[in-house]
Formats: C-alpha cells, sequence, structure tokens
C-alpha cells in the first residue's frame, strides 16, 4: 500500500514567489562557487607547502 506523502519540493515551490526561488538559487549557487573555490585554494596552498619540505633528491 503506497503512502501519500505531500511532494516536499513542490511545497517548498509553491510557498515561494518566482522571484525568491531564482534569489535562493542563484544564492546557493554562489554558496558553491565559493566554496568550491576555497577547496582548490587549500588544496593548492598544502600542495606548495608540501612541495617546500620534501628533500631534493638527485
Amino acid at each position: 500500500m503506497p503512502l501519500n506523502l505531500p511532494n516536499l519540493r513542490r511545497l517548498f515551490v509553491e510557498a515561494r514567489t518566482e522571484a525568491e526561488e531564482s534569489a535562493y538559487s542563484r544564492n546557493a549557487f554562489y554558496n558553491l562557487v565559493l566554496f568550491m573555490s576555497s577547496v582548490a585554494a587549500f588544496s593548492l596552498i598544502a600542495q606548495r607547502m608540501n612541495a617546500q619540505k620534501a628533500p631534493i633528491k638527485l
């Protein structure tokens, strides 16, 4: 017997105007870009710090 649960995504979309939904989506995208940029920056910093500590092999 299937449960008749409401579609939560549809409820959230219906509760917001088109402009609000667009603002939320844009904000989420910028947060994702900021997160990915910070991960890349920390990765580059860690690589450079590790390269400086590594002994030179001849």
